[in-house]
Order: structure tokens, then C-alpha cells, then sequence
């Protein structure tokens, strides 16, 4: 009985071992030893960055053992651009075999989603008049990837885009839809620090130089009026339109009020409140702003979000003339993202506005030395630095004369308390 068992267990084992001997000469083809050998030569050829010469053994490893690596799909698109780059009267057979490695990787190695991006990504890279064949692939990517897409499927996507704008086969309205698809995925890989996010800020900064030209609030408001439904149930659009006319600066237009105004009620998120808040800003409606602000920091969690709304609270404070609060509203930010240059921008343009409020006019000239000294602290953000600069230059000229400071009782360089509602000491500064 146990003989009988031992055997079965030995043949089943026989069994097993002989289909993994199968499925990897299967992986391997018809010729393992030499499939093996022209993988090895071609990595070794790629290392090097020695590209034409890795082209024959890929080629052999394309041909006749297509499962044995990924490597020849990961690799396989610089060598065979390498052949698109110098060998110009056979481009267009190259570049049909480069799509037809983005093909044989799905068939093998799946990822549908992710691998059409690459193909579409590199084929309007390469071929320009293919854009619309490009565009389809992209667009097959981002429907199945959502934001989970690529990098280069968001890029390319946009870039596609653009150039069948350009040979008029797609409107300006297209442009401004695509935008605000890509816009969306790109700010929640950043916003979730996602594993590509560096690669997506790289990214953004190059499409937003793409968009550039289609970038102005009068096209914006045009393409979305006309679709714009105010019992619409939308909320993804909602958010699509609202976020766009707010990162164009288009925030004092009717459509931003009406947009906002329903996200709010469908959907009364931290998001939606800061919208709510920069409307009510544009309308006047200072005491709403300040309201909406609150409620945006109160709902919000992320911390860097978070700190972009004390901003917005600080902003409504500004506009209604309560200085003081706005200043509160900033060091808020401060204590949640330290160092931040945009916090430093505004802390500077709060005094600035609260400037003539303080007394005779040589108290007044004082109020900019705090002002500058705002602005020096954001020299040290990338993100700020030129409009600090540009500010400082600006309101230096704001300092009071040496001869104004002599019949004040000031000199050059020595400490000055600045009082009104601000109350800080300085370095005491002229204009000449």
C-alpha cells in the first residue's frame, strides 16, 4: 500500500518536473542555448549603450523566443530608434516595428494599459503626422488607467492633442478638454506623492507651456459656458471646470460663480469651500470668503493642502481689512509648512495693503521696511524667488528719504520698532 503511494507521488513528481521543463523550453523556443546566448549578447551590447550592434541578437530574441524576457520589450525601443535615427531610408519600416514591440509585450507580458501609453507616447515622439493614430492608443491608456496613467500617456496625450489642433483636425475646445483630463490626473499623482510624482511636476511644467497659447479665460469660459448646466449632477465636471478657471486666474467670472456654487451644493467638501471662498472674494463678498475659508481648513487633512486655504482665509482677512487676522491667517500656514515662499509673498503683500493706515506719512514709509524684510524671506523658495525679487526692487522705492528719516529722528541701519497693529523692530532703510 505504501509502495503503491510512494510510486504515485514519484510519478506525479516526474509529471510536474517534465511540464516546468516544457513551459521553459516554451519561453525559451524551439533553440533555448542559442536564445539564450543572443539575450545575453544584446544586454550586454545595451549596457554599453552600444546600440546598433545590440540590433541583430534582439532581433533574433524578437523573432524566436518572445517570452523569454522583458528585457526585450524594455530595452527594444532604443535599440530600434537608434535605426530610426540612422537609417533614414528605412523609418518608416522601423517605427511599424517599434509599435509592433508595444504589441507582442501586451500579448506576452499583459499590461494593457500602461504599455499602450509607452506606444502611443513614442509614436507622436517620433512621427508627428501619426498623431491621430497616437492619439487613440493615448486615450485607450488613460481610459484604463485613470490616474493611475503614465507619465508619458499624460504627456503624450496632451502633446498629441495639440498637434491635430494644429493641422486643424481637432478645435480649441478639444485642447481645453484634454487639459483639464490630463490637469486632473497629474494633480492627484502629485497631491498623493505617488511614485512618478517628481516625474509628473517635470512634466507639468512642460504642458503647461504647451497650453500656454489656449490658456486664456475668455476661451475657457466660452468652451464651458455652452456645456455648463446649472442642475447638472456632474460633480467629476464640476470639479474639472472649477479647478481650471481657478488655476487660470478666471475666478471673477460668472461661470466660476455658478460652478462653484453647485459643486458646493452637490458636494460640500474642504475643495469646494476654498472655491466658494475665492468667488466670494471676487464678488466682494468678504465676510462669505472668510466663512468658506474656515470651513476649507476644518475639512481638509493633508497638511500642505491645508496650509494653501489659511492662504485663502488669509487673502478674505486682507481683502475685508483686517489686517491683523490675515497676518494670523500666514503664520498658520507657517507653523504647517515651514519656509514656504508663497506664505512669505503674501505675509509681504498683507503689509503692503495695510500700509496707509498707520499714522503720518513717514510712519507709514516705515511699514514697507517690514514689508521687504516679507519678502527677503521668500529669496530662499525656487518657487518665489523672482517675484520676491521683483517685489522688493518694487517696494524699496516705498522707503522713506534720509532726509525724511534726519527729521524723524532715524538713522540708517539702526533698529526701529514699527508699531500699529504690527509691532515688529527692523532694520531702518532709505529710498536714496
Amino acid at each position: 500500500m505504501i509502495n503503491k503511494m510512494v510510486k504515485r507521488i514519484v510519478i506525479l513528481v516526474g509529471v510536474i518536473l517534465s511540464s516546468l521543463n516544457v513551459n521553459a523550453q516554451d519561453n525559451f523556443g524551439a533553440d533555448e542555448q542559442k536564445c539564450k546566448e543572443n539575450l545575453s549578447m544584446f544586454r550586454e551590447y545595451y549596457k554599453q549603450n552600444n546600440f546598433a550592434d545590440a540590433y541583430n541578437p534582439w532581433m533574433w530574441t524578437f523573432k524566436n523566443c518572445p517570452e523569454s524576457s522583458q528585457n526585450i520589450y524594455k530595452n527594444g525601443p532604443k535599440i530600434i530608434k537608434e535605426k530610426i535615427k540612422t537609417d533614414k531610408g528605412n523609418q518608416a519600416a522601423y517605427i511599424d516595428t517599434l509599435m509592433m514591440v508595444f504589441d507582442q509585450r501586451i500579448k506576452y507580458f499583459k499590461e494593457e494599459g500602461y504599455v499602450l501609453g509607452l506606444k502611443g507616447f513614442e509614436l507622436v515622439e517620433i512621427d508627428k503626422a501619426r498623431s491621430q493614430e497616437a492619439l487613440g492608443y493615448l486615450q485607450q491608456s488613460l481610459d484604463l488607467e485613470g490616474n493611475n496613467a503614465s507619465v508619458q500617456a499624460v504627456y503624450g496625450y496632451m502633446r498629441a492633442m495639440i498637434n491635430l489642433e494644429q493641422s486643424g483636425n481637432k478645435t480649441k475646445a478639444d485642447v481645453l478638454e484634454a487639459y483639464a483630463l490630463v490637469s486632473g490626473i497629474i494633480d492627484f499623482n502629485i497631491t498623493n506623492k505617488s511614485k512618478a510624482a517628481e516625474d509628473f511636476i517635470k512634466y507639468s511644467e512642460i504642458i503647461e507651456e504647451l497650453f500656454t497659447p489656449y490658456a486664456n479665460c475668455d476661451d475657457l469660459i466660452g468652451l464651458f459656458s455652452q456645456k455648463f448646466d446649472p442642475t447638472t449632477d456632474d460633480v467629476n465636471w464640476l470639479k474639472k471646470v472649477t479647478k481650471l478657471l481657478s488655476d487660470k486666474k478666471c475666478t471673477d467670472s460668472d461661470l466660476f460663480f455658478k460652478a462653484s456654487s453647485r459643486l458646493y451644493e452637490l458636494e460640500p467638501t474642504a475643495s469646494s469651500a476654498d472655491k466658494m471662498s475665492k468667488m466670494s472674494i471676487a464678488k466682494g463678498k468678504t465676510s462669505d470668503a472668510i466663512k468658506f475659508a474656515k470651513e476649507s481648513i476644518n475639512l481638509e487633512e493633508d497638511v500642505d493642502t491645508k496650509a494653501k486655504y489659511y492662504l485663502a482665509l488669509a487673502d478674505a482677512y486682507r481683502s475685508s481689512g483686517s489686517y491683523s487676522l490675515a497676518r494670523s491667517a500666514v503664520y498658520s500656514a507657517l507653523e504647517l509648512k515651514s519656509e514656504w515662499g508663497e506664505a512669505y509673498i503674501n505675509l509681504g503683500n498683507i503689509y503692503v495693503a495695510g500700509a496707509k493706515g498707520c499714522g503720518s506719512d513717514f510712519e507709514n514709509q516705515t511699514v514697507y521696511w517690514i514689508a521687504v524684510d516679507a519678502f527677503k524671506q521668500a529669496l530662499s523658495d525656487p518657487e518665489t524667488k523672482d517675484r520676491a525679487s521683483k517685489s522688493i526692487n518694487t517696494y524699496s522705492k516705498y522707503f522713506p528719504t534720509k532726509e525724511t528719516c534726519f527729521f524723524n529722528g532715524i538713522t540708517a541701519n539702526s533698529k526701529h520698532t514699527v508699531g500699529c497693529w504690527i509691532n515688529k523692530t527692523t532694520t531702518a532703510r532709505t529710498s536714496d
